[in-house]
C-alpha cells in the first residue's frame, strides 16, 4: 500500500526533500532530566467532561468572575492592580517599555469598549444541576450488528428526545441565561455578508461551487446526507463529517435543513470580484479550513483535527487539552528551557524552510534564541508513534516559548503551541482560521515581522527572559484562550451558528440528492479499525446538550473594526521600537 504524505497544515504542493515525508505539528523534544516537584495546583474549575478551566489572569480588560482570584502586575500598579483582583473589577497589564512604565497595548484602558477585546461577564457554563437528568445519546455496535446496520443508517427516524419533567428544584430555580460567544463568533457575519447583500443563496448559486467541493452535506429533517465528489487529503472528510454528526447528536432538532459544499483544501479558491467596477454575481458559498484575510470569502469551519488525526496520532481536542494542562503544571514556566522552539516539516512551504535559518549555529557564531527541528514522520510512524518525545504534542511544553509559522497556508498547530502556558511567537500570516480572527497582537501571542524573523526571535526571547512576570501573563493568556474560547462547547456552539445563519440565507427547500448517501455514527465508527475508531470513539458526544448553545453576538462595526486594526498596528511599531531601542 503507497503510503500518503503526510502534511501537518494541509495538502502538500512543494516536493518533500529526498527521503522526507509530508507533516508538520509542532512537537517537542521531551526532557532529558526529571521536572521538579509541581506547584501546589491552581483551584480547578470543572467545564462539563471536556476540560479544566484555571483561573483567570488576562492580561486585558477582563472581568472578574470568580472570588478569590489573585494576580500579579507589574511593579508600578500593583497595589492598585490587587485591590482590583480582590473587588473583581478590571485590570490591565503592564510591560515596562524603555523603562518607563508603560502600556505594552496602546491606550490606557487596554480594550475596546463592544470590540473583540471586550469579554462578557460570563465566560463559562453554569453546571448542570446534580438532580438534572442527563439524555444519552444512543450508540450501540452490537445491535447495530445483529440489525445489519453497520454500514447503513437505520431506517428508524431520529427525532428530539421528549422533553422531561422538571424537579422541583429545577421548577423554582429557572436556568440561567446562556453565556456569550467568544468574539471571534462575531466573524460568522462578515463571512456571511457577501450572500446576505445579494438577497440570498439559490440553487444555481450554490451548485456553481461543486468544481472545488470534495463533498456536499444535505441536513433534512435532523438527518445528514453526503454526495462525495472527490476523496479527501487523508482522513479530512471523515473527521469533518464526524464531527458534523456529533453537532446533531448534542443539538437535536436545533440544526435547520441546509445544503452546503465543502473544501478540504489548504489554499482559498473563492474570492470577490469587482473587475471593471459592474456588480458582481455573489460568489459560490464555500466552507472551508482557513481564509487569506479579506480576499477570499469563504465561510471558516473547524477543521477535522479537533476531533482527531490518526495519521499523525493527534488525539481529539478534548482530552488533548487535558493532557496539556497536567504537562504546563508539572514543567512551571521559570523551569523550562529558555528558547524558542519549534519542531515539524519544514518542506510545506517557504515559510518554514527560511525559519531554519534562524536555527543556534555555534560553529558559525549564530545565536538566535531558536531551536528548530525537522521530525521525520516516517520514522514515527515506523516507530509506532511511541512516546520518544519527538512527536508527542503534550510533551511539548519545555521551551520557554513556542514559534508557530503558516504552513501551506494557516496551521492546525497553532491551537497545540497556544496550549502551552508558552507565549506564542506568531510569525505573522494573513491566513486565518476560524478562532484565530480572535487572537490578539500583544495580548495572546508576540508578534513576529517574517522580513525580520530571526531577529525578531533573539528578541523577543531575551525580552522575555528579563521580564518574567509579564511574558508568564502572555503565555498564561494564550492558554486560557486555548482552553476556555476553543473548548469544545464553544467548538460546537461555532458550527450550531454558522451553520444556522448559512440556512436562513438559502432561497430553496433543501432536498436529499440523488447520489448522496446517510451518514449516522454507527456506519461511520462501528466499521473503522485502529485510531480512526479509537478517536471517533475518544469524541463521541455521550450526552445530549441540556442546556442552550452561547449567544451569537452581533457583527463589528465599521468603527470597531477600524480601532482594531489601529490596535494591532500600535502593538507591532511599540514592538519595533523596543526591538530598535535594544530594551
Amino acid at each position: 500500500m503507497t503510503k500518503k504524505n503526510i502534511d501537518g497544515s494541509c495538502c502538500v504542493v512543494f516536493p518533500p526533500a529526498a527521503g522526507e515525508e509530508e507533516g508538520e505539528e509542532a512537537v517537542v523534544l521531551s526532557s532529558t532530566s526529571p521536572p521538579p516537584p509541581p506547584p501546589p495546583p491552581a483551584p480547578v474549575v470543572e467545564h462539563r467532561q471536556y476540560y479544566c478551566s484555571s483561573s483567570t489572569m488576562a492580561w486585558r480588560k477582563t472581568s472578574v468572575t470568580r472570588g478569590g482570584a489573585v494576580g500579579v502586575a507589574a511593579a508600578v500598579v500593583g497595589g492598585l492592580v490587587l485591590m482590583a483582583l480582590l473587588v473583581g473589577t478590571t485590570w490591565t497589564a503592564v510591560i515596562h517599555l524603555d523603562d518607563v512604565a508603560s502600556s505594552f497595548l496602546p491606550g490606557t484602558g487596554g480594550g475596546i469598549s463592544g470590540g473583540r477585546h471586550h469579554h462578557p461577564p460570563q465566560r463559562r457554563r453554569p453546571r448542570a444541576s446534580p438532580t438534572s437528568t442527563q439524555i444519552p445519546i444512543p450508540f450501540d455496535c452490537a445491535a447495530a450488528a445483529a440489525n445489519g446496520t453497520t454500514s447503513l443508517c437505520s431506517p428508524r427516524p431520529r427525532s428530539p428526545p421528549p422533553p422531561t419533567s422538571a424537579t422541583a428544584e429545577e421548577a423554582h430555580s429557572p436556568a440561567p441565561p446562556p453565556p456569550t460567544c467568544p468574539d471571534y463568533f462575531r466573524y460568522i457575519h462578515s463571512d456571511l455578508s457577501p450572500w446576505r447583500a445579494s438577497g440570498g443563496i439559490t440553487l444555481p448559486t450554490l451548485e456553481r461551487a461543486i468544481p472545488h467541493a470534495a463533498f456536499r452535506l444535505t441536513v433534512v429533517s435532523g438527518r445528514a446526507y453526503v454526495e462525495t465528489y472527490h476523496r479527501a487529503f487523508q482522513t479530512r472528510d471523515v473527521f469533518t463529517q464526524w464531527g458534523i454528526l456529533q453537532l446533531l447528536a448534542r443539538y437535536p432538532g436545533r440544526v435547520p435543513d441546509l445544503d452546503a459544499m465543502f473544501n478540504l483544501e489548504d489554499m482559498p479558491e473563492i474570492f470577490r470580484n469587482d473587475a471593471d467596477g459592474n456588480p458582481a454575481p455573489p460568489p459560490p458559498p464555500l466552507f472551508r479550513y482557513c481564509k487569506d484575510g479579506g480576499d477570499s470569502v469563504e465561510i471558516l469551519f473547524p477543521d477535522w483535527s479537533f476531533w482527531g488525526w490518526p495519521e499523525v496520532n493527534i488525539r481529539p481536542w478534548a482530552p488533548l487539552m487535558e493532557n496539556f494542562v497536567r504537562e504546563n503544571r508539572a514543567l512551571p514556566w521559570q523551569n523550562r528551557e529558555p528558547f524558542a522552539f519549534w519542531k515539524g516539516n519544514p518542506y510545506v512551504s517557504n515559510a518554514r524552510k527560511d525559519l531554519f535559518k534562524c536555527n543556534n549555529d555555534s560553529a558559525a557564531g549564530k545565536e538566535f534564541n531558536a531551536r528548530l527541528f525537522d521530525v521525520d514522520w516516517r520514522a514515527a510512524s515506523r516507530n509506532g508513534f511511541k512516546d520518544d518525545g519527538s512527536t508527542n504534542l503534550a510533551k511539548q511544553c519545555k521551551y520557554r516559548y513556542k514559534i508557530y509559522v503558516q504552513g501551506r497556508s494557516w496551521s492546525v498547530s497553532e491551537k497545540y503551541i497556544l496550549a502551552c502556558d508558552s507565549p506564542m511567537l506568531a510569525i505573522d500570516t494573513s491566513f486565518r482560521d476560524f478562532f484565530s480572527r480572535g487572537l490578539v497582537a500583544g495580548e495572546h501571542y508576540w508578534p513576529i515581522d517574517p522580513a525580520e524573523k530571526c531577529d525578531a526571535v533573539k528578541f523577543a526571547v531575551d525580552w522575555g527572559n528579563k521580564h518574567p512576570r509579564e511574558t508568564m501573563r502572555l503565555g498564561e493568556e494564550g492558554s486560557r484562550f486555548a482552553r476556555e474560547e476553543m473548548g469544545m462547547d464553544f467548538v460546537y456552539d461555532y458550527m450550531l451558528h454558522v451553520l444556522t445563519e448559512y440556512a436562513a440565507l438559502l432561497r430553496y427547500k433543501p432536498t436529499v440528492p440523488e447520489k448522496a448517501v446517510e451518514l449516522c455514527p454507527e456506519a461511520m465508527a462501528c466499521g473503522a479499525e485502529g485510531r480512526e475508531r479509537e478517536f471517533m470513539m475518544e469524541s463521541r458526544e455521550r450526552h445530549v446538550a441540556g442546556y442552550e448553545p452561547c449567544s451569537l453576538p452581533p457583527p463589528f462595526t465599521k468603527e470597531e473594526t477600524r480601532d482594531m486594526d489601529a490596535r494591532e498596528q500600535e502593538v507591532r511599531r511599540k514592538v519595533v521600537k523596543m526591538e530598535k531601542a535594544g530594551s
